[in-house]
């Protein structure tokens, strides 16, 4: 509960989390709602969340960078990212980045 109100107030907050609570979905969820860029506090099997991916980027598209290889070669993920914010195609799979 403590945490969930800390990351909800401000995403960034995560990185004070227990290693656990970072690996929890609903936590994470409400943290990168918030500020996308607390993804690279979460765990590596959230980072490859693509709900949890598409939330992230929805807010920040530059947190494309945090995300598992398989999600920077997903098209949707990427699809999102670069909507949000254009430089964020830095991020995603060479294959992508060649996609007309």
């Amino acid at each position: 509960e403590v945490v969930l109100a800390a990351v909800a107030q401000q995403g960034d907050a995560l990185q004070h989390a227990s290693h656990a609570l970072r690996g929890d979905k609903e936590v994470l969820l409400a943290a990168v709602v918030q500020h996308g860029d607390a993804l690279q506090h979460a765990s590596d099997a959230l980072r490859a969340d693509k709900e949890v991916l598409l939330a992230a980027v929805a807010q920040q598209g530059d947190a494309l960078q945090h995300a598992s290889d398989a999600l920077r070669a997903d098209k949707d993920v990427v699809l999102a990212a670069v909507a949000q914010q254009g430089d964020a195609l830095q991020h995603a799979s060479d294959a992508l980045r060649a996609d007309k």
